[in-house]
């Protein structure tokens, strides 16, 4: 399971996390790594296998939820010829597979109740039974599972066994969400984005203009590390300018105007005043009071001049109102961020 990718950050939240995980990684015990996804579990796991005295062993990695059911005993302990429909010859696990090095059992809370009971005669005994087989085999394996589950409440909720979460959390590591790695959003953008810019041949990598970076930094993260890679390779592949600096950052790739949601309706009403409980006393008077301070002839003769002509003083007002943080402007439209900059586009409004 070798990475291309490595440890990058800063902050003392992530830092902490990451000694944790060199303190535990020389003992011969079972390791749980818990955090939301796309936190790097499976790279502590490589960590906690390449600095244990298992280094020069096989580390194997199972996602336990890419299996159906009843497969994943099969796979976790293998089994014999004719053990069940489909097996034509005999199989070892991956317990086998892992013997002398590390087992990565990811999704840990996905293993069903059956798979559970054996795995923990596994962990207890260290010994398996392959399926079909009454003979025990010997293992010497070390287990490290993740999960971004809450054991202890599905153990509560008669979901995971009570004594297997015992056998396997001696020590707990738990990954801070992206969120709340303070400094680390800019140091991981900047490190994916040159190596976007390499891989696109580019003689330089320009960085972002400070309101990417803010926009990068305000952002929640939902999927982490692993969705800041994609916004920002996919930003840097979309901008195409080695010489000028990222200044458009698209956190969905979903969000269109023509998005077949079935409730996108054409700009010139989109870009009405909402009139919604959550807009309403912060934003209702753009269009009727700002708007109007700042009006224009309209031609009413010519309908789609005074449709564009309306568009444009809505925006202006908006942008204006909210100091030109174009996703304040956004939400008080209620609009997507991509949308305003589609309609900032057609009106020569992006400066």
């Amino acid at each position: 399971m070798e990475r291309a990718s490595q440890f990058i950050g800063q902050s003392t939240a992530f830092l902490d996390a990451l000694d944790r995980a060199s303190q535990a990684a020389t003992l011969e015990r079972p390791i749980l790594v818990v955090g939301e996804r796309g936190t790097g579990k499976e790279l502590i796991a490589e960590r906690l296998h390449r600095l244990s005295l298992r280094w020069d062993g096989p580390l194997v990695t199972m996602n336990c939820a890419a299996l159906p059911e009843t497969l994943i005993e099969a796979e976790l302990f293998g089994h014999e010829a004719g053990a069940f429909t489909g097996a034509t010859k005999t199989r070892a696990g991956r317990f086998e597979e892992a013997d002398g090095g590390t087992l990565f059992l990811d999704e840990l809370g996905t293993l069903s109740m059956g798979a559970q009971e054996r795995l923990l005669r596994a962990v207890e005994y260290g010994e398996i039974n392959r399926i079909g087989s009454s003979k025990p085999v010997n293992v010497d394996v070390r287990i490290v599972g993740a999960t971004n589950e809450n054991l202890p409440k599905m153990v509560d909720d008669y979901k995971f066994r009570a004594d297997l979460l015992d056998r396997l959390s001696f020590e707990v590591i738990t990954l801070p969400p992206l969120r709340a790695r303070e400094g680390d959003v800019e140091v991981l953008a900047d490190h994916f984005g040159r190596r976007m810019a390499a891989e696109l041949s580019w003689d330089s990598w320009p960085g972002f203009d400070d309101m990417a970076k803010k926009e990068l930094d305000d952002y929640a993260w939902p999927g982490n590390v692993r969705e800041l890679r994609n916004v920002v390779e996919r930003a840097v592949y979309r901008s195409g300018n080695a010489n000028v600096a990222i200044n458009h950052i698209e956190f969905d790739p979903f969000e269109s105007i023509w998005s077949p949601s079935g409730s996108n309706i054409s700009s010139a009403s989109s870009l009405q005043p909402t009139t919604s409980t959550a807009n309403n006393d912060d934003n209702s008077d753009i269009s009727q009071n700002d708007a109007q301070d700042n009006i224009l002839p309209i031609d009413i003769n010519d309908f789609r001049k005074a449709s564009e002509t309306y568009e444009k003083m809505i925006l202006e007002a908006a942008m204006e109102k909210h100091r030109y943080n174009q996703r304040q402007t956004a939400a008080a439209l209620n609009l997507s961020y991509d949308q305003l900059r589609h309609c900032l586009k057609k009106y020569d409004m992006l400066g």
